[in-house]
């Protein structure tokens, strides 16, 4: 007799600081192997499989994603078992809400948008507290140039120079549904300096450090080391640019993600 499988659409936060990504490493804390860790301790036997709706890299965080839940019990009361895994999660990881879906759901194919937030401030040292969030750059940058080169990201384009090793094997034209650099209203601290920038990049599918190496290029522009103009050639089809300098990972964030 085959059992009845289940799926679960789980929308999780975390602080990312201390987590070497999503993906399963030998030796490494994950955020997938703490959440396996603990169903395997309040499911008590009862067989089950997750899948991420994406990776995260080493000490990026998430405001909000999502996994799935493939279970082979159904889960009577999903209000309790929230609320029990909660419970027995570690302090700097969280599950915002369950959904039950069908089996024709699937996380990893289904089509979603996702924003991303880089949070950022510049010429002088921060307290200690925000490095788990926010990348201080140490030189003067020219926010109002960084935020006209953010907006050329805008739009289909060739992306492939801001891919991390990339082949010529990948799908690199993507489409940017919107990207603004503006002052930062979305996380606040009373330890943060008083002003602070977000890069705001929303879309479909994005390449390896993508967000990373888009963020480095605007960073390289405010430092004045390249020009609107080297973006905007970068960005063509012809383009055999390779972007050099990957923005730090503890300064992006996986704001949400909305499943069409």
């Amino acid at each position: 007799m085959i059992n009845k499988r289940y799926y679960y659409l789980i929308k999780i936060q975390f602080l990312g600081y201390r987590f070497h990504g999503w993906q399963k490493q030998p030796k490494l804390k994950t955020i997938h192997l703490m959440i396996d860790r603990t169903f395997n301790f309040i499911l008590d036997g009862v067989a089950f499989k997750t899948l991420g709706s994406g990776r995260t890299d080493a000490m990026v965080s998430a405001n909000e994603t999502a996994f799935e839940l493939f279970i082979y019990e159904k889960i009577e009361d999903e209000a309790a078992f929230l609320a029990l895994f909660n419970h027995n999660l570690p302090q700097d990881l969280r599950a915002l809400a369950i959904e039950e879906v069908d089996a024709t759901f699937n996380i990893i194919q289904h089509s979603k948008i996702k924003e991303y937030v880089y949070l950022f401030t510049y010429g002088q040292k921060c307290h200690p507290f925000c490095a788990p969030l926010m990348t201080t750059i140490l030189d003067e940058l020219d926010i109002e140039l960084m935020a006209q080169g953010a907006q050329l990201f805008e739009g289909t384009h060739n992306f492939k120079p801001y891919c991390f090793r990339a082949t010529d094997k990948g799908l690199y034209t993507r489409t940017i549904e919107s990207c603004e650099l503006i002052e930062n209203s979305l996380f606040t601290a009373n330890f943060f300096p008083k002003k602070t920038y977000t890069l705001i990049v929303r879309g479909k599918g994005f390449g390896r450090n993508q967000i990373r190496l888009m963020m480095g290029t605007l960073i390289k522009l405010g430092r004045g080391d390249v020009d609107l103009a080297y973006i905007e050639n970068s960005l063509k089809a012809e383009s055999i640019e390779v972007m050099d300098y990957v923005a730090p990972a503890s300064g992006l964030i996986l704001n949400s993600v909305e499943f069409e």
